[in-house]
């Protein structure tokens, strides 16, 4: 009986531990040798207007994200994408067919915010495809240690472009599909993921594979 109980305890901890690990991803290291030269991806920018549906493996959405706003600097705790004060206003919210997650840089993990898929609130062109992903980039103007409100919202509005063209560089150099919108259904977003009055949507962009014609 004793050891039925114990078989019993042990499957549901199992449970437990598996449920709360899929409210997160774990990321792999980002690979830094990949890729063309700067100076190629910049040769080669260009916004795409079909998009993949096939989702991207592990490797390829660390390494995204990564390059979007990760980490760079451990030691010190800055990003690949700089910010007005440092204050690391920008947080990266990716959509994809399961659910809505917070790119979390410090952790190099992506926290479940919203289960299921929600790609419909950022409009696609007639006839074309949903995109794999879709990265939203939402600045918190409230970390800026000083400055208006009017202020802070130009800086806003340059820390995410900063985090875009980082996007798109890297989706050049590895021959990936992306382009930056500002069309998304701003009152269902600001809905779907709580938002703060100091929260404000800035940009998204979509990011799949090539689409072959």
């Amino acid at each position: 009986m004793k050891k039925l109980i114990f078989c019993i305890g042990v499957a549901f901890l199992a449970n437990s531990m598996f449920a709360q690990s899929t409210r997160s991803i774990a990321l792999n290291p980002p690979d830094t040798t990949r890729g063309f030269s700067v100076m190629k991806a910049l040769s080669l920018r260009a916004s795409a207007t079909k998009f993949d549906t096939t989702n991207l493996n592990l490797q390829d959405l660390s390494d995204l994200l990564w390059a979007a706003d990760g980490i760079n600097r451990p030691e010190i705790g800055k990003r690949t994408a700089p910010s007005a004060m440092n204050a690391q206003d920008i947080d990266v919210y990716l959509f994809n067919n399961s659910g809505v997650y917070l790119y979390n840089a410090s952790k190099q993990v992506l926290d479940l915010v919203v289960d299921g898929d929600n790609r419909e609130l950022f409009p696609n062109r007639p006839g074309s495809a949903t995109p794999s992903v879709i990265c939203l980039l939402v600045s918190d103007i409230s970390r800026f240690r000083s400055g208006s409100d009017s202020l802070k919202m130009v800086w806003a509005g340059d820390d995410a472009g900063i985090v875009s063209q980082n996007i798109s560089i890297f989706c050049a150099s590895v021959g990936f599909a992306t382009r930056p919108r500002s069309s998304m259904d701003q009152q269902k977003l600001r809905a779907l993921l709580k938002l703060e009055n100091s929260q404000f949507l800035m940009l998204n962009q979509p990011v799949s594979y090539k689409k072959e014609n």
